[in-house]
């Protein structure tokens, strides 16, 4: 989906007078930024604005921000082959392992009843790790591919 597109379909849940004041700018711009981008009217939406910056900078601190912002969080997705079917179990196992490598950074720094920062930042630090090979376990289950699940977990 192209960015202008998304603004079409939130400005119909949002009101796009209320955006504008909001953020103090014109209606018309705002219509502007749901036109497409080969119309001479059209203007750069914050959207594509995002999307630049990001790919100049490569730096995946601006989205995880923005999910931060939205209540959320951001995984990168693995990266995905032609599907081949086998290795279900290996696949499903390292989800499994690194849960229980969670739970053992959790219990370690749990022990004293009192959770330093910098046992904070371990914490948080094994969750990202175990959402992302979630994350990747789940495509392989769309995929039916598990053997790319473990190339890339040959880091």
């Amino acid at each position: 989906m192209e960015s202008h597109e998304l603004l079409q379909q939130v400005f119909q849940k949002t009101s796009p007078k209320e955006a504008a004041a909001q953020l103090g700018l014109s209606l018309s711009m705002i219509y502007k930024w749901a036109e497409p981008p080969d119309q001479k009217s059209g203007a750069a939406n914050p959207l594509d604005r995002i999307d630049a910056l990001i790919k100049c900078s490569n730096d995946p601190r601006i989205v995880q921000w923005v999910c931060q912002r939205a209540g959320g969080f951001f995984i990168k997705n693995p990266k995905s082959t032609t599907p081949t079917p086998g290795l279900l179990v290996p696949a499903m196992n390292e989800v499994v392992q690194e849960f229980a490598d969670l739970l053992a950074v959790i219990s370690t720094a749990s022990t004293d009843s009192n959770i330093t920062p910098q046992e904070a930042k371990t914490i948080r630090a094994r969750w990202e790790e175990l959402k992302c090979v979630t994350e990747g376990f789940v495509q392989c289950c769309e995929e039916g591919n598990f053997r790319q699940m473990k190339k890339d977990g040959d880091r």
